[in-house]
């Protein structure tokens, strides 16, 4: 029998199966190399460690349920200079995260708000946070059918539960029936305990007229700008082709 079949079912026991990928070349290489034991050991649980990273970081992107794989490095920010090129970058460290703080970023469409929303929530997904993105339209769509169904609270806890949750579109359309009661809540139970990014055409100050109410309007939103941070982001539409004729080809950056 060879020495590795005694080790298949050791490994199994104890969840490192894993590593059976890349024993043979670690071992090759400390007979080439003439690794010492602690230094063969070392490099073969790295791999181990790196591989199971690998699989969490892919899990937390799928299960964020981004509509696009956006990243910071390549959202053109020379396209619009206007845009807040340092402030962006800082938001993408996400240590907003760490203190619970929002992000609101505003803009006219085309500018690039969802790339940066999705790239910024691809980085909290690096970072190991779990991540949830979604339209403003399915969130209140997904909330509705829960309440059809008697299923509102759980489906409220799989907004409040993440760690960074990323609604995109808000204002898009006026908020119609319980929408705004239902917004509401979404930010008074994350409020303190997880952050946001939200993404919206439509300036701060017209928010408040979206609840139709000014109490519930205020109890919200008085909860979101406590500790967030507003990033205007102006300039042309990056999807509009008469806008491009001098850029080069590059992946469409979504509003």
């Amino acid at each position: 029998m060879h020495p590795t079949d005694d080790l298949i079912p050791i490994l199994k026991k104890l969840r490192l199966s894993g590593v059976l990928e890349s024993l043979d070349l670690r071992r090759r290489q400390a007979s080439d190399d003439s690794l010492s034991h602690p230094e063969f050991l070392y490099r073969l649980l790295q791999d181990e460690v790196e591989r199971r990273e690998s699989k969490q970081l892919m899990q937390r992107l799928r299960r964020a349920q981004f509509e696009q794989e956006k990243t910071i490095e390549d959202f053109e920010f020379h396209f619009n200079p206007r845009i807040p090129k340092t402030k962006i970058i800082d938001l993408a460290t996400c240590a907003f995260i760490e203190r619970h703080d929002n992000v609101a970023l505003i803009g006219p469409a085309g500018v690039g708000k969802s790339h940066i929303a999705q790239a910024i929530g691809h980085r909290a997904c690096r970072a190991g946070c779990q991540v949830l993105y979604i339209t403003a339209h399915r969130l209140f769509a997904e909330l509705r059918a829960g309440r059809a169904d008697n299923t509102q609270d759980r489906k409220l806890a799989r907004f409040t539960a993440p760690e960074l949750l990323v609604i995109d579109d808000l204002g898009l359309r006026p908020l119609a029936a319980d929408e705004p009661v239902l917004l509401y809540e979404v930010i008074r139970q994350r409020y303190e305990r997880g952050s946001m990014v939200v993404t919206s055409n439509r300036a701060i100050e017209e928010w408040y007229p979206l609840f139709q109410d000014d109490l519930l309007a205020s109890a919200a939103l008085d909860r979101f700008l406590h500790h967030a941070h507003i990033v205007v982001m102006d300039g042309k539409s990056y999807r509009n082709p008469r806008n491009r004729t001098a850029e080069p080809a590059a992946a469409e950056a979504s509003s």
